[in-house]
């Protein structure tokens, strides 16, 4: 069981997600604006945030930004058909997913406990070390740097480093990291090119020409080790 913030201006939306999330035993709080987020996650924080992405006064890419300002929490967007640029940008400020109206609500459930579990498996990782030239990934730390500096990663790129790093050598289409890095069975194959791209912009010495995280061409991507 989790405690979930549903923040949508829709009450019919926030109604329906609710109730479904109430029935798989989650608890719930919810909200129709997005200046009551701040309040509301510093008096009883959530686990994740299901955050529309039209909002009325603070729209739904500035309350997560200001989360991202200071706190991992998992945040699935919910986007409208034909907001692709702003359903991209929410995934570059770190959204975890993004889903689109109208939606299914048990798909939606799903999607939720998926990120989730995700997020419970990385709290109980194992002291340990990766370790590729100058770059250290430091499992216990949940941490990556790359000589002496701390890579200003997001929970999703830091899982897709991980798991980069502990399979060098191995090209991975864009559905398998969907399932591999992050244990969706469905999603948007976009969710990866965009945290392909922060993440080359983080590891590499020119990201437009790049010499750890490379493209298969025809087939997905691939670790280069050192």
């Amino acid at each position: 069981m989790a405690r979930v913030l549903v923040v949508d201006d829709d009450p019919t939306v926030r109604e329906v997600v609710v109730s479904y999330l109430r029935a798989a035993g989650h608890q719930v709080d919810e909200t129709g604006d997005g200046e009551s987020v701040a309040g509301l996650m510093r008096d009883d924080p959530a686990d994740l945030v299901v955050l529309d992405l039209m909002l009325p006064g603070i729209d739904g890419l500035e309350v997560c930004r200001r989360l991202r300002a200071g706190s991992d929490v998992p945040v699935i967007m919910l986007t409208a058909l034909g907001t692709e640029t702003d359903r991209v940008v929410g995934l570059e400020l770190g959204a975890d997913d993004s889903v689109t109206k109208p939606f299914s609500p048990r798909e939606l459930v799903l999607r939720i406990e998926s990120v989730l579990r995700r997020a419970g498996e990385r709290t109980k990782a194992e002291e340990g070390r990766l370790e590729d030239g100058d770059l250290v990934v430091d499992l216990g730390r949940h941490e990556a740097t790359l000589g002496d500096r701390v890579l200003a990663l997001t929970s999703r790129e830091y899982d897709l480093l991980q798991f980069l790093v502990s399979h060098p050598g191995t090209a991975f289409s864009r559905e398998q990291l969907l399932q591999q890095v992050w244990g969706w069975s469905f999603g948007d194959q976009s969710t990866v090119t965009v945290h392909v791209r922060r993440l080359r912009e983080k590891v590499e010495v020119d990201p437009t020409m790049p010499e750890r995280l490379v493209t298969v061409w025809g087939v997905g991507y691939r670790w280069e080790a050192r």
